[in-house]
């Protein structure tokens, strides 16, 4: 439904943005680490270009020659080691190179001359090597092997070679310093979306409530294509240590065919990296393939790629493809989720103004921390709070009630939600239902004569109410009863629309998914009965006021990621509902001025009452050169400050009461 749809769209948002904070967190400590143990890779080009002047392994003595000065024999005692512990480009910068594609179902190639043109795709001539300004463009089209689409993986053979070198390995002539052959795969298995059984509840289709074992089968996997991305060679990436590098990373690593070693035996040559780049493919634009595509079509851009982006890229798509491979395996992934997250991220990335995402980012982080604040300020406002005066209980309970709707909702719709979602959800039912005991006495009491049930719940008062309590009660009552007037046709209006028109799992899905729908669309209207209490009594003072602000804060930062966020237009106005509140509420703080420098006329604040409140808090010390026993206090003062306290209690009612009189 539209409503649920963009309340997790919001909450994906969340998700989304911690996600990209953690995974280039972790990347740039790794990176950190790396240069600390083991030193920044040079520039390369010029008279610093490890592939023509030879190379210092960094943090080290060990110097790599050049590959054209490679050694023809070890040290005395050396070992040749089969994995080299770090190794140097083999081709300088500025080299001109050919580079070709074939596309084929199988990883064992024959000789290119035999295999038909049409899987030949690209076929560039003098690409330079480490030139910034090198660009071009591949747009085309081939037909899909009979293999593929029977569910066969499509490879891409990238034969890359310097300028009027042979190319072909079975070919005469061929030289494995000069030129060398990788293989990608072109399509991936991912898993299919499930897609939960539905029907109409008043049509005679059959019940669609899914059975254990259909839930606990395994997921269908599907063999995708995307038609975009990018070849990128990295001439920057310098001497490597090759062990320690990320595993994403490290497979674009091809290291030199011929197996040779500098004088230790330990350190070897690479060739330049060529990085397939499929970090910006979304799932929603790949192709399913199967015996009904016949033709596909491709568009690669090649062009040269800084080292650090091509770092980034490879490690965070070779976490992604962790993560989705795990959850299709049905395995738990930390933070909850099914590996998507930064599916949604990226497809933010694209569709979203790069300001935009910036001033998002950036509003995300104080997201958390007014969150934070809010219910900080909201627990030490209910510790404080002695009365219920401008407290409206029916809210509260109200709340609790809805929010406990919002948890079934997502243990009902969504059995990859977030664990950290479903804790924050329920610690605000925890404190919501604590705010009922601070306010009432909650107690099981035998039913009354002629009930079904033997014992009720009771909510009774904790002292007897004061005249304002009782108008706070009256006033409650009141709000709730217009409010019900509103809400219950609504909910009823919307039932009925979602029974005709709407399909559902089961029974218990639909009241579920109604009720977290008027949640969704009617929740704001539970501040009313406090605006109405606030109107009556003509104050504010009861309020939790800087709490209040940093929950309305947070409303705002909700409407940015509104406008973030694809949606229609009305979802967007929909997200301001929630102001309307909260600019009642400031003209209420304004035009009901509350000094907060003295104790009002609920016996609450005032700077006397926090100075006595922090000195009454302080250990006791005895004084300097005085005896260190116990002493009973001065009967005589502590019942003088008592009287102040009384007087200036009485004194701020009395202001209170004038200023009333004079309205």
């Amino acid at each position: 439904m539209p409503e649920q749809r963009r309340q997790e769209e919001q909450q994906g948002a969340g998700g989304i943005v911690k996600t990209l904070v953690q995974s280039v967190g972790i990347f740039l400590l790794i990176q950190f680490a790396s240069k600390q143990f083991f030193g920044q890779a040079p520039a390369t080009g010029g008279a610093s270009d490890p592939a023509k002047s030879g190379a210092v392994v960094p943090n080290t003595k060990v110097s790599i020659p050049a590959f054209e000065n490679r050694p023809s024999q070890f040290n005395d005692g050396a070992i040749r080691s089969a994995i080299p512990q770090n190794i140097a480009p083999m081709w300088p910068v500025g080299t001109e190179v050919d580079i070709s594609m074939y596309i084929s179902p199988s990883v064992v190639m024959p000789p290119l001359k035999q295999l038909p043109k049409d899987t030949l795709l690209i076929d560039e001539k003098g690409f330079k090597f480490g030139d910034w300004k090198e660009n071009r463009v591949v747009e085309t089209e081939f037909k899909v092997p009979a293999e593929v689409q029977r569910n066969a993986t499509l490879f891409a053979h990238f034969y890359v070679g310097q300028s009027g070198s042979v190319l072909d390995p079975t070919q005469p002539g061929y030289d494995r310093t000069k030129a060398y052959h990788m293989i990608r795969p072109l399509t991936q298995y991912q898993s299919k979306k499930k897609i939960s059984k539905t029907r109409n509840l008043l049509s005679d289709l059959p019940d669609t409530v899914q059975s254990e074992e259909e839930k606990k089968g395994p997921k269908v996997m599907g063999n995708y294509y995307h038609s975009n991305f990018s070849i990128s060679m990295i001439p920057d990436s310098g001497v490597v240590n090759f062990p320690s590098i990320h595993p994403g990373v490290r497979e674009f690593f091809q290291l030199d065919q011929t197996g040779s070693r500098d004088a230790t035996g330990q350190n070897g040559w690479y060739y330049p990296v060529l990085f397939t780049n499929t970090f910006w493919q979304l799932k929603k634009d790949m192709i399913e393939l199967n015996d009904t595509v016949t033709t596909l079509p491709l568009n690669v851009k090649i062009n040269n790629l800084s080292n650090w982006k091509f770092n980034i890229y490879a490690s965070m798509e070779a976490n992604i493809r962790s993560n989705q491979a795990a959850a299709a395996n049905g395995q738990a992934i930390a933070g909850g989720g099914d590996g998507t997250e930064m599916e949604m991220f990226k497809e933010i990335l694209i569709d979203s103004n790069s300001y935009l995402l910036a001033i998002t980012a950036v509003v995300s982080v104080l997201h958390m921390i007014f969150e934070m604040l809010a219910f900080k300020n909201d627990v030490q406002h209910w510790r404080k709070k002695k009365d219920n005066v401008g407290t409206s209980v029916r809210t509260i309970l109200a709340n609790v009630f809805m929010q406990s709707i919002i948890f079934l909702y997502l243990i009902d719709n969504n059995e990859n939600t977030s664990w950290m979602i479903l804790f924050g959800q329920g610690m605000g039912i925890a404190i919501e239902a604590w705010k009922i005991t601070k306010s009432v006495n909650v107690r099981v009491r035998p039913a009354p004569a002629g009930s079904w049930l033997p014992y009720t719940v009771v909510f009774e008062d904790k002292h007897v109410l004061s005249e304002t309590e009782k108008k706070t009660e009256e006033y409650d009552e009141i709000a709730f009863k217009y409010l019900t007037w509103v809400a219950i046709p609504l909910l009823a209006a919307y039932a009925v629309y979602s029974l005709i028109y709407d399909t559902h799992k089961s029974w218990y899905s639909f009241i579920i998914t109604t009720l977290v729908g008027s949640v969704y669309a009617y929740g704001f209207l539970m501040m009313v009965p406090s605006l109405y209490i606030n109107y009556r009594l003509k104050s504010v003072a009861h309020m939790p006021g800087r709490a209040m602000t940093y929950k309305f804060l947070n409303t705002f930062i909700d409407d940015l990621f509104a406008f973030t966020i694809k949606m229609p237009t009305l979802h967007r106005l929909a997200t301001l509902r929630d102001d309307v509140i909260f600019f009642v509420y400031l003209y209420q703080t304004w035009v009901y001025k509350v000094d907060y420098s003295r104790v009002n006329e609920f016996g609450q604040g005032g700077d006397e009452e926090e100075e006595e409140e922090k000195k009454a808090n302080q250990p006791l010390k005895a004084p300097t050169g005085g005896e260190r026993g116990l002493k009973v206090p001065d009967q005589e003062k502590v019942a003088k400050v008592e009287a102040e306290k009384e007087k200036a209690t009485a004194t701020g009612s009395a202001k209170k009461g004038e200023g009333r009189k004079r309205k």
